[in-house]
């Protein structure tokens, strides 16, 4: 769950703090002056696979090369495709070979919503409004911890690459 301000009230992704799969709240001004892709992943789902080769694959090419930060965040509110715990999801990421950062399950929409993606819906807007429709949606965050762009699920990872190179 993310803490920290009202996310009506922050200047960035940087005002927020999340906790990680250990239970240990994690600042995100540790990820200040990196350019960031920020999604929400479900191990059970479809587009699983795909998501998670080609989100380790730009993690693999650009985290040294240009800083690039991964930040995924475990979802169950989509037709139950994680309905896992922290313990089964370090299973899953060990078992997947997954070297970019993965915090704790969260829920993206409604009342109990992390308020780091209450501000990115704030920021960026889907096609058909603010809410998440599935797994797998994606926020481009730039250097200065701003949303700049928003693809959807059916979006893979690899061809963001056009995007991220903007900003890099």
């Amino acid at each position: 769950m993310s803490t920290g301000i009202n996310y009506k009230d922050a200047k960035s992704i940087h005002y927020f703090t999340v906790t990680d799969l250990e239970g240990e709240p994690i600042s995100l001004r540790k990820y200040e002056g990196h350019i960031c892709i920020i999604v929400n992943v479900a191990s059970q789902c479809g587009m699983a696979r795909k998501n998670f080769e080609e989100l380790n694959e730009l993690h693999q090419e650009y985290a040294e090369t240009k800083g690039l930060k991964i930040l995924a965040f475990p979802c169950n509110q989509f037709m139950d495709t994680e309905p896992g715990d922290s313990c089964s999801m370090k299973q899953y990421i060990k078992l997947k070979n997954l070297k970019f950062d993965i915090f704790e399950k969260i829920d993206v929409n409604g009342s109990r919503g992390s308020p780091l993606w209450k501000y990115l819906k704030r920021k960026k807007r889907g096609s058909f409004g603010s809410f998440i429709k599935w797994n797998f949606t994606k926020f481009i965050v730039d250097a200065d911890g701003q949303p700049v762009e928003r693809f959807g699920p059916c979006t893979s990872p690899k061809e963001m690459v056009k995007s991220l190179e903007k900003y890099w």
